[in-house]
């Protein structure tokens, strides 16, 4: 058999991009498309986890005991010195061994953390430091007379946050919570080295078993594209809106 027919002859046993990326039985379409979904669900629940630790962490810090503040600072100094993939695993393995070993001692069965729950809880939790920091920066840039004025008015810490510092930070603070949220959606695929089945680990396991490395990446590749240009565009949506009435810097 000549050399250019045997090699024409396997290239068309080989199936085309539509095929493999379809939804059929044979294709991985649908494979991506929920491990795509499962990243973008466990993105969405650890930003929001962070957010929430980074508000109680920056009222922590600005207002809080000294204890608080040395404990607040000794926790966003950790997780922003330690590299995420380190604490991902530490967080991972060590925080699940260490939760069994505390129901051992109280007389209960060891658990299986769900590795959907680990990984919202994991990325929270690193989230949360630099949430902390973004919003304690922003919570600082409002002009003092605006907190002052509100503590004169004889309002309580909660009315004075939900009415003064929350809207008049927001400006200031989404920036640098766009930024976040990019962070943690890339954040996601870290999760793969635990054997979690996010885009990334599916799209390894699909690029190893047809050996198309080159095609499934570039997919993944545009998936993650796709979402930050989708991202990019709420915040600029969010940040005009919480802008209007204020003067544009020319």
């Amino acid at each position: 058999m000549p050399r250019a027919f045997f090699f024409w002859g396997i290239m068309a046993d080989k199936p085309g991009f539509p095929e493999i990326l379809s939804f059929s039985p044979t294709g991985y379409g649908d494979e991506l498309a929920w491990a795509a979904a499962i990243s973008i669900s466990i993105a969405i629940l650890a930003y929001a986890l962070g957010l929430l630790i980074g508000i109680i962490g920056a009222l922590g810090k600005l207002g809080g005991s000294e204890l608080t503040q040395k404990v607040l600072h000794g926790y966003t100094t950790l997780v922003r010195a330690v590299p995420e993939l380190i604490l991902i695993l530490l967080l991972f393995y060590a925080g699940t061994s260490g939760l069994n070993a505390l129901l051992a001692e109280a007389g209960f069965e060891s658990i299986t953390i769900n590795g959907f729950i680990a990984g919202v809880c994991v990325l929270g939790f690193v989230q949360g430091a630099y949430s902390t920091e973004v919003l304690r920066a922003a919570i600082q840039a409002i002009p003092i007379g605006q907190i002052e004025a509100a503590r004169a008015y004889g309002m309580s810490p909660f009315l004075q946050f939900r009415r003064i510092t929350l809207p008049a930070m927001l400006s200031f603070a989404i920036p640098g919570m766009a930024n976040l949220w990019l962070i943690v959606t890339k954040g996601t695929a870290l999760l793969a080295v635990v054997g979690y089945t996010e885009l990334t680990l599916a799209t390894k396991q699909a690029a190893g078993n047809t050996k198309m490395y080159f095609t499934f990446y570039i997919v993944a590749g545009a998936i993650y594209l796709c979402v930050t240009l989708l991202s990019e565009q709420g915040f600029g949506w969010l940040e005009r809106r919480v802008r209007r009435g204020q003067r544009a810097l020319t």
